[in-house]
């Protein structure tokens, strides 16, 4: 079974509950969103592996710790997951970049993926996928299923705010991909929105309804 990793670091948790704040307009909310994202993913790439590399510094040649080439890549899942790419690259800025775009059928409810971009050595890559929301997890399950048939070295998923019923769903579907959050709710409502979450993430980003 797939791992669940709820981070509990003080400024996440902090610059979190500052975007859940109704009042947060859409500049302060994609300012967090991109912090959050940078906190994210200083640990979710904690294990990459490290190699010897020969340095000169000013004063002698000596060996350190570099990571061993290792090539990643991040794949928001379009519209909202732009909003955390930045704060990504900012820490792995050689990381290449896809996107993939999904919407539901409205008489079969069934996911179509109407865009799906990723880097031509996606054979090679660790695959980031990033997306500020898993709430039925519907969108995560299909898009990750997508991707998979792209045949990535590995894929990890990373969101702000999560749901129970989501990672349910994601890990049961998914049992191999690790799932990062900022933030464990409690439930969806009715309307299948996160509760106590922080609204529709695209919209607040965006100024949209």
């Amino acid at each position: 079974m797939s791992e669940l990793h709820v981070m509990e670091h003080p400024l996440i948790r902090h610059k979190v509950a500052l975007m859940r704040d109704k009042n947060t307009g859409p500049k302060e909310f994609r300012e967090l969103a991109d912090e959050v994202a940078t906190l994210m993913a200083y640990e979710v790439t904690r294990d990459l592996p490290l190699e010897d590399v020969e340095i000169e510094t000013p004063i002698t040649k000596a060996k350190f710790k570099m990571i061993s080439g290792k090539k990643m890549g991040i794949v928001p899942i379009l519209r909202a997951g732009l909003g955390m790419l930045d704060g990504v690259l900012k820490l792995i800025p050689a990381a290449r970049v896809g996107h993939i775009g999904l919407y539901r059928e409205p008489e079969t409810l069934e996911a179509v993926e109407y865009y799906c971009k990723l880097p031509t050595d996606v054979e090679e890559r660790d695959l980031l996928v990033v997306d500020p929301m898993l709430a039925t997890g519907n969108t995560a399950m299909e898009a990750i299923k997508f991707i998979k048939k792209r045949n990535p070295r590995s894929i990890k998923f990373m969101v702000l705010v999560a749901a129970p019923e989501g990672i349910k769903k994601l890990q049961a579907a998914h049992p191999d991909i690790d799932i990062w959050t900022a933030a464990l709710d409690e439930k969806l409502n009715d309307h299948a929105y996160i509760v106590p979450g922080l609204g529709d993430a695209g919209d607040r980003l965006y100024g949209t309804k």
